[in-house]
């Protein structure tokens, strides 16, 4: 198998936030009669689009991680070394201390990477949010040093969510690189010994799914039932929820469209099936997101996209100023057709 590298290590010109915009604004000029994404809103009387209450932090840790996926949007991998420092995480948990937001959703790279990613979990339990953490499940077994995570998880009441593409090897391996299959299947499974997944036991293990080509997710609920059957059967593995989320164009998955020749069509499918429904529940609403080095964004997707929040002088942990952020706009552009096409996609799954 051809090994994947991030799109910095390969020099790209798809690295930076302002060349992958410029790609998805100048897609609509190219085919006849193609609406911007704000023209989309303005129809469905959903512009400007504003906050409602402030329920999730979503922290990135860091772009460290021990693998390099094919559809990653964050351009994650073991060549990047941008990462969270403590003191940034201090800065968090001071204002964690009066926010509204209930939730801390802990995300990378691989966020178990991070040195202080103990330390913060738990600050965080001590402070009595709900932590959820986006777990690659394979980081678990790449070291002895990680072989304790999911006791540690479970010390904490973490909500673990993590990636699984397919309960097939063939179609996990080839998004997620070789051995990631099997991997994430023994760590599923020592996450099912200590009570993760199972009914009534109050810890939760949620699976998220992301096709594999150029084409949007099929039925959640559908997913879910075949998800179970089939890891059930096979691997006696047990989980609470699966999140379909549509592959969004930005980052390795903008490339990939871009190199395969999938890119117009797969905007094409974006776009035809906008859901104003879907539109009203985006995950930008209730969320703020962080990046590894404290600046503010509506979403991780515009965080990837350097798309900072519409808030003048209040960009950074350093200026936060919550009743402000509360009151601006949320800035939108075209990959935000990933999010509102059919029953809709956030890091909770369908919005619709």
């Amino acid at each position: 198998m051809e090994i994947t590298r991030s799109l910095k290590f390969r020099k790209s010109d798809l690295t930076t936030g302002d060349n992958q915009i410029n790609q998805l604004t100048h897609f609509s000029s190219r085919i006849e009669n193609l609406p911007s994404f704000q023209d989309k809103m303005k129809a469905a009387t959903l512009f400007p689009l504003q906050p409602s209450k402030l329920e999730i932090f979503q922290v990135n840790m860091g772009k460290m991680c021990n693998q390099t996926c094919k559809h990653c949007h964050v351009d994650a991998g073991p060549d990047r070394k941008e990462i969270m420092t403590r003191q940034t995480m201090e800065k968090i948990i001071t204002i964690l201390e009066s926010s509204t937001a209930h939730t801390v959703d802990l995300t990378g790279g691989a966020p178990e990477m991070n040195p202080h990613f103990r330390w913060f979990v738990e600050e965080l339990s001590r402070l009595g949010k709900k932590i959820i953490v986006r777990c690659n499940l394979t980081i678990i077994l790449a070291n002895k040093s990680y072989h304790d995570l999911p006791l540690f998880f479970k010390m904490h009441g973490v909500h673990v969510v993590s990636s699984l593409p397919y309960y097939d090897k063939d179609k996990t391996d080839r998004q997620r690189g070789d051995g990631v299959f099997q991997d994430s299947i023994k760590a599923l499974q020592m996450l099912n010994e200590i009570g993760y997944g199972k009914i009534n036991s109050g810890f939760k293990l949620d699976l998220v799914y992301n096709p594999a080509g150029a084409f949007l997710p099929g039925s959640q609920a559908a997913l879910e039932k075949d998800f179970k059957i089939e890891l059930k059967r096979l691997f006696n593995i047990e989980f609470n929820s699966l999140f379909a989320i549509t592959n969004m164009p930005i980052s390795r998955y903008l490339d990939y469209l871009i190199q395969s020749g999938n890119y117009e069509a797969y905007m094409e499918k974006l776009v035809n099936a906008f859901n104003p429904t879907a539109a009203a529940g985006v995950m930008c609403r209730n969320t703020v997101s962080v990046s590894w080095d404290g600046f503010l964004y509506d979403c991780d997707f515009n965080q990837m996209l350097e798309l900072k929040v519409d808030s003048q002088n209040n960009t950074h942990l350093d200026q936060y100023d919550e009743a402000m952020l509360q009151k601006r706009n949320i800035v939108l552009n075209q990959h935000c057709f990933g999010c509102t096409a059919g029953a809709g996609s956030s890091c909770g799954g369908t919005t619709s």
